[in-house]
C-alpha cells in the first residue's frame, strides 16, 4: 500500500512539474498582433485650401471737412443710416487775424472808392441830363460807379467768408456744413463737439469727421500662401465661415488675386478678395474675422478609404487586405489612387467594397475589452 502511495505522489509531482513547464512556455510565447480592419466606403472627396481674413465693406469713405475750425454740432452717431448730401456736422470757423484784418481793410477801401465814384456819378448824371456832357463821358462815370459798387459787395462777401465761412447770398452752399458723400451706415465718428478739425491740404490728410460705408455690399479680404495661390483663379466659389456667426455659412465668389506677394513671418502671402452674397435683410458687422474655404477640386460619390491605411513602396501605393480572419493574415494589393482631402483618399482600382483593409494595430486593453464583451 505504501508503495502505491509513493508511486501516486511521484506521478502527481511529475504532473505539477510538467504543467508548470507548459504554463511558463505558453506565457513566454508572444501573442500575434491584431489589427483593426475597415472596408472601403462611398463618400465625397473635396480638396480645399483655407484663407484667413475678415469681412469688410467694399467701399468705406472717410468724410473730411472743407474748412478748418471747431466742431460746433454733430448730427449723427455710429450706427445711423445717412443719405448722400445729408448734413452730418457743422463747423465754427475761427478766422485768422491776419486775413481778417486784410479783409476789413479791403472793405474800407472799397467803401471809400464807392462813395467817391457815387459823387462823381451823381454830378455826371445832372450834367448829362442838361446835355452839357456827352454820353461817352457819362458812361465812363457809370462804369466806375458800378465797379466800385461791385467791389464793395465782393469785399463784404470776402469778410463774411473769413468770419463765418458763408456769404449772405449763398447760405446753402457753405463749407461749414459737412455733408455725407454716399448713402450708407455711419461706422465711426472719431471726433466730438469742440474738437478742432483741419481741412485736407498738401501737407495734411485732414481730420476725419465720420466713416460711412454701404453695409449691403460686403467683401472678404484675406491672405493665401504662395503654395496655394497657383491653384486658385478668379470666379471660383468660396464658402465663408464667420467666427461671430456660428452654424451658418456664406457663399462668396473670388474676384481678385493680388499679382504681388508680401512676406509675413517668413512666408509669402497673396491678398485675395471675394464678393460676399448676403441673404435678404441680413446684417454683418464690418471687421468680422472669417475663414474662406476655397474648393480646388472635388469627387462626388466615390470609393474611399482613410489615407492612413495607404503604404508606399517604390513610388507605388498599396494596401494590405485581410485573407484569413482566424489567423489574421493579410496580403499586399497595389491600388490606384485619386483625389485626397487629407483625411480620406479616393481608390480608383485595386480593391472592392467588400475587402477588409488593414488599419492600425489594436491596443491590448481595447482588445481585451472586446474579448470580455464577446
Amino acid at each position: 500500500m505504501k508503495k502505491i502511495f509513493k508511486i501516486l505522489g511521484i506521478v502527481i509531482l511529475i504532473g505539477i512539474f510538467g504543467g508548470t513547464i507548459v504554463f511558463l512556455y505558453s506565457k513566454s510565447q508572444k501573442k500575434p498582433d491584431v489589427f483593426e480592419t475597415k472596408t472601403p466606403f462611398v463618400s465625397n472627396v473635396i480638396k480645399k485650401t483655407v484663407a484667413t481674413g475678415s469681412v469688410v465693406p467694399r467701399q468705406e469713405i472717410e468724410i473730411k471737412p472743407q474748412v478748418s475750425g471747431i466742431i460746433d454740432e454733430i448730427y449723427i452717431e455710429a450706427g445711423d443710416f445717412v443719405k448722400k448730401d445729408q448734413v452730418i456736422a457743422r463747423i465754427k470757423i475761427i478766422p485768422d487775424m491776419v486775413n481778417l484784418n486784410s479783409a476789413e481793410s479791403r472793405l474800407n477801401r472799397a467803401q471809400i472808392n464807392y462813395e467817391d465814384a457815387k459823387i462823381d456819378y451823381d454830378r455826371q448824371q445832372k450834367l448829362f441830363d442838361k446835355n452839357v456832357i456827352s454820353y461817352e463821358e457819362f458812361k465812363n462815370s457809370k462804369v466806375s460807379y458800378d465797379s466800385a459798387k461791385e467791389e464793395v459787395s465782393a469785399a463784404e462777401n470776402n469778410l463774411e467768408l473769413i468770419k463765418n465761412g458763408v456769404t449772405k447770398k449763398a447760405k446753402t452752399a457753405t463749407n461749414t456744413l459737412v455733408r455725407s458723400t454716399i448713402n450708407g451706415m455711419v461706422l465711426d465718428v472719431p471726433i466730438k463737439e469742440g474738437n478742432s478739425v483741419i481741412q485736407a491740404n498738401t501737407f495734411n490728410d485732414g481730420t476725419t469727421i465720420a466713416a460711412v460705408a454701404d453695409m449691403q455690399d460686403m467683401i472678404f479680404e484675406g491672405k493665401v500662401d504662395e503654395t496655394e495661390v497657383g491653384k486658385i483663379r478668379e470666379g471660383m466659389p468660396i464658402e465663408l465661415e464667420i467666427g461671430a456667426i456660428e452654424k451658418e455659412k456664406f457663399e462668396a465668389v473670388l474676384e481678385y488675386i493680388s499679382p504681388k506677394g508680401v512676406e509675413e513671418n517668413g512666408a509669402i502671402q497673396f491678398e485675395i478678395k471675394a464678393d460676399v452674397n448676403l441673404k435678404n435683410d441680413q446684417f454683418i458687422r464690418a471687421g468680422y474675422s472669417a475663414n474662406a474655404n476655397i474648393v480646388l477640386d472635388r469627387r462626388d460619390s466615390v470609393m474611399v478609404i482613410p489615407e492612413g491605411m495607404l503604404k508606399f513602396e517604390n513610388d507605388s501605393a498599396f494596401v494590405e487586405v485581410l485573407t484569413n480572419e482566424e489567423e489574421h493574415q493579410f496580403e499586399k494589393r497595389k491600388v490606384e489612387t485619386g483625389l485626397s482631402d487629407g483625411i480620406n483618399i479616393e481608390i480608383v482600382s485595386g480593391i472592392s467594397k467588400e475587402d477588409k483593409v488593414k488599419g492600425d494595430k489594436m491596443d491590448p486593453k481595447k482588445l481585451k475589452e472586446q474579448e470580455n464583451k464577446g
